[in-house]
Formats: C-alpha cells, structure tokens, sequence
C-alpha cells in the first residue's frame, strides 16, 4: 500500500507527517520531532507564549525530551524533570504510575525519583508532552505529580489528536484528526 501523508501547518512550519494504522478501522499520523531542531525550536517558542508561570515542566520519556529540553534553555536554561519508563541508577527512590498509550501495545510504566519529587513538592508545575491523544499517558505523569504533592497548573502539547482537542484542560498549538482506514480526517 501507498505511504499517505497529512499536510498540516505547525507553529509556522509545514509538515507532512506519514499515516500510521493502528487497525483495520484506524489510522493516526504520526508526529515525531527528534531530528527536527527547527520544529522543535519553534514548537517550544509558541507554547512558551501560551506557558502560564511555573517552577517547573514534568514529561514523560521520550518523544517530548527535545521539546522540554527547548523549553527549558529558551526560558532561560530551567530545570527540568523527566517521568523515566525505567529506574535509573542513579535515582535516590523512585514513584511509579502505569500508562497505556495509543502509541504503545503493551502496559508501560513510568518512573519519578524522589529527588525530583521532593522539588515539585507545593510547586507550579507543567506537565508536556508532544501529542496528547487518550490522555492516558497525562494521567500517569498527573499521579507521579499528585503522589510528589505538585500543583498541576497546565497540560500542554504542540497536537491535540482526536477527541483530545475538544478537552478544555489542555493547552496546544494544533488539532490533529484521527483517519479512517482510507486515510480520511474523522473530525
């Protein structure tokens, strides 16, 4: 079968990004920014415009490491804090919460170290992440938040897919459309 692609226009720039199918019914288009440093650096640009004041931003491992990192030396090289799919090493104890993405055909688990936990506690904090679809991997990074005691003041990501783009608690900088099986927008 032919690749299709979706043009679409995203803080500026012009994409097409490739139709991926999840089923016999379903297909998204799939969004990645690693090797993308102009879409990254002006995705990160425009969602800092729409950021509200915060201590700190949380994602989730991995596809939104190059946007947070962005984020974080545009405003001013800030830390910031990552939801790991594994322990590390190096983490002093660790917090967990289960995802179950659009993205991922297995149960996946997210990891905060307590160190990063102990800074977020009574703190503004963000959580990011590149396309928000199901919302299942938010709720995994809102636990790890809620568990460390944070303050969740934003949802952000540079595409809404889906459903995702009429829920009100989530800011964004694009809608993306589900696609039927012939790789036709649904909305």
């Amino acid at each position: 079968m032919e690749q299709k692609f979706y043009h679409m226009t995203i803080a500026g720039l012009e994409r097409d990004l490739p139709l991926c199918r999840l089923n016999d019914k379903l297909m998204i288009g799939a969004f990645v920014i690693f090797g993308d440093p102009e879409l990254t650096v002006a995705c990160a640009e425009k969602l800092l415009e729409k950021a509200p004041e915060y201590d700190y931003i949380i994602a989730p491992e991995a596809k939104a490491i190059p946007l947070i990192h962005e984020m974080a030396r545009q405003d001013g090289n800030r830390k910031y804090i990552l939801a790991r799919k594994n322990p590390k090493l190096y983490m002093s104890g660790v917090f967990r919460a289960s995802v179950r993405s659009i993205t991922t055909d297995k149960e996946q688990v997210l990891y905060l170290d307590t160190a990063d936990a102990e800074l977020m506690k009574g703190k503004r904090i963000i959580i990011l992440d590149d396309v928000i679809s199901t919302g299942e991997s938010l709720k995994a990074v809102e636990a790890l938040v809620n568990k460390a005691g944070g303050n969740i003041i934003a949802r952000m990501c540079i595409l809404a897919e889906g459903d995702a783009a009429s829920r009100d608690d989530i800011i964004y900088l694009e809608k993306l459309p589900l696609f039927d099986s012939q790789g036709n927008p649904l909305d």
